[in-house]
């Protein structure tokens, strides 16, 4: 079992950068996938970017490829999401997520374990 705290949600102007953290507890965080999704007003859950286990692969959504990185410190059980370059249209609920099920990285019901979420605006 692994549980899971996001932070470093804030308003942001655009063009401005952030870097969500996401610390999770327990002693299998090396087994887990990590993914980042996020949710905006009336819209579904959707994927942002994935780490593999051991860190070295990463995948992102075409929306944020180039601005956004995504890394984990497995010393800290904490990954990270570095966004750059942020637009109005990140503005959302950013949620942290885990899985060691093999499931695809793209579809949030892959992930077993979900942090409470923080929220990121960015504004014009």
């Amino acid at each position: 079992q692994v549980q899971l705290v996001e932070s470093g949600g804030a308003l942001v102007q655009a063009g401005g950068s952030l870097r969500l953290s996401c610390a999770a507890s327990g002693r299998t965080f090396s087994s887990y996938v990590m993914g980042w999704f996020r949710q905006a007003p009336g819209k579904e859950r959707e994927f942002v970017a994935a780490i593999n286990r051991s860190g070295r692969s990463t995948d992102y959504a075409d929306s944020v490829n180039g601005r956004f990185t995504i890394s984990r410190d497995s010393a800290k059980n904490t990954v990270y999401l570095q966004m750059n370059s942020l637009k109005p249209e990140d503005t959302a609920v950013y949620y942290c997520a885990a899985q060691n099920s093999g499931g695809s990285y793209y579809v949030s019901h892959a992930y077993s374990h979900w942090g409470q979420g923080t929220q990121v605006t960015v504004s014009s």
